[in-house]
C-alpha cells in the first residue's frame, strides 16, 4: 500500500502557546485524510530548554514551503500573529492569519497562501478545525488574482516590477 499522493501531506508547527490548539488539529487534519510532519515544540518545557521560539518553527515550515517539501502548512502560537509575520519573510512564502472561515477561504483563493496561522488564544479548537478545513479545501481561483499574486512574486524576487502609488502631496 502506498502513502497518500503528495498534495494530501502538510506540516503543521507551534510554539510553546500553541501546543495544545496543534495537538488537536493534528487528529483532526488525520481524520480529513491528510498525512501531517509535526515539527516545532511537544512541550512547554521543550521550548523553553531548547531555546524555540516562534520564528524558529515558523521559519522551518516556511522554508519547507519554498523548498517544495510540503505545499501548505498550519503554524499556532498565541495568536497567529507572530507566526505569520516570521513566515512571509521568506521569500515565495504566502502565510496569512485567520480566524474565520471566509479569511481562511479567501487566503488560499485570493493569495493563493500556503500557510494558515491561528492563534491559541484567540480562537477555540472546533473553530479552529472549520478554520483549517476551510483553508485545506480552498484553491487558488486565478482570474484578477492572478496579477495580484504575481506582484507579490516579483516583490520576493526583488524586482521592480510592481507599481507604487504616488504619494499624496
Amino acid at each position: 500500500m502506498t502513502g497518500p499522493p503528495e498534495e494530501r501531506r502538510l506540516v503543521i508547527g507551534a510554539d510553546d502557546a500553541g501546543i495544545g490548539l496543534k495537538s488537536a488539529l493534528v487528529a483532526y487534519v488525520h481524520e480529513l485524510g491528510f498525512e501531517i510532519d509535526d515539527i516545532g515544540v511537544r512541550a512547554s518545557d521543550e521550548a523553553a530548554a531548547a531555546g524555540i521560539d516562534y520564528p524558529d518553527v515558523a521559519v522551518t515550515v516556511a522554508q519547507g514551503i519554498a523548498s517544495g517539501r510540503w505545499t501548505q502548512g498550519i503554524l499556532v502560537c498565541g495568536t497567529g500573529i507572530g507566526m505569520a509575520i516570521a513566515a512571509n519573510k521568506v521569500p515565495g512564502v504566502r502565510a496569512a492569519q485567520a480566524h474565520d472561515t471566509y479569511s481562511a477561504e479567501r487566503a488560499r483563493k485570493s493569495n493563493d497562501a500556503q500557510v494558515v496561522t491561528l492563534g491559541a488564544r484567540v480562537i477555540g479548537v472546533e473553530l479552529a478545525k472549520s478554520v483549517v478545513a476551510a483553508f485545506l479545501v480552498s484553491e487558488f481561483a486565478g482570474g484578477e488574482s492572478t496579477r495580484k499574486v504575481d506582484k507579490l512574486l516579483a516583490l520576493d524576487r526583488g524586482l521592480a516590477g510592481a507599481r507604487t502609488a504616488a504619494p499624496e502631496d
